[in-house]
């Protein structure tokens, strides 16, 4: 598998970019990261700038994840390609754990999943990413994948503006084979904290809910809006 592209849709992640993008430099060690796509969706910050500053190629698309991770996928030139939010940060020598994962054949897959900072109640989400089931995965995780199967896929479904990234890997793991490496990503639990740790995961595990019960996209996220968006801020 020849040259990896990472993926990153941003909306005013600024800040985050700063800290994420020379991290990333320092724990690539294969020499195969030929590149990373910042998409950015509209941001009203400085995250374009700060982007193009530390190196990476500065994309614009509409607004919406989906809509973003496709466009970065649609302009990438590795034959890998390496989706990574903005607030997750991967493990040291990550793009070498990734090729490494293709030697035997090509394989899409993640990595098992850490909260910063830790709570023992996410902590016991975060223990059952170890296994290898669509029902344990999450886009916190990242997720590598052939270029030629995303294509095969036909991409991110743009229809859902939250849980594009179940859905996408659901049809991954129908398709291709998967694997959970065993090192760890590590995201914010800034949200958690922000909105409830408890009442969040709640709201979260009832859209998986919905979803396996045949929920619409515009039905989950017209739930998300409700439960999660509107609803007021709180710490714990």
């Amino acid at each position: 598998m020849k040259g990896l592209s990472i993926i990153i849709p941003v909306l005013n992640e600024g800040p985050r970019l700063e800290t994420l993008l020379p991290e990333l430099r320092r724990r690539a060690v294969s020499g195969q990261v030929l590149e990373t796509l910042v998409v950015d969706g509209g941001s009203t910050d400085h995250s374009r700038e700060v982007a193009g500053r530390l190196g990476a190629r500065v994309l614009q698309s509409a607004r919406g994840r989906a809509v973003q991770l496709n466009a970065g996928a649609g302009e990438a030139r590795g034959e890998l390609l390496y989706f990574l939010h903005a607030d997750s940060l991967p493990p040291p020598r990550f793009d070498q754990l990734i090729l490494q994962a293709q030697s035997s054949r090509p394989v899409a897959g993640c990595f098992r999943l850490a909260f910063e900072p830790a709570h023992w109640f996410l902590d016991f989400f975060a223990w059952w990413t170890r296994f290898n089931h669509p029902f344990c995965r999450g886009g916190d995780q990242s997720l590598f994948i052939p270029k030629a199967w995303f294509e095969t896929l036909g991409g991110f479904n743009e229809a859902f503006r939250i849980y594009e990234d179940n859905e996408f890997t659901g049809r991954v793991y129908r398709h291709f084979p998967f694997a959970v490496l065993p090192d760890k990503i590590t995201t914010s639990a800034r949200r958690y904290h922000e909105a409830g740790i408890f009442r969040l995961q709640y709201h979260y595990t009832m859209v998986h809910l919905k979803r396996r019960l045949g929920s619409t996209p515009e039905a989950l996220y017209d739930y998300y809006q409700k439960k999660v968006l509107r609803a007021p801020s709180r710490q714990g």
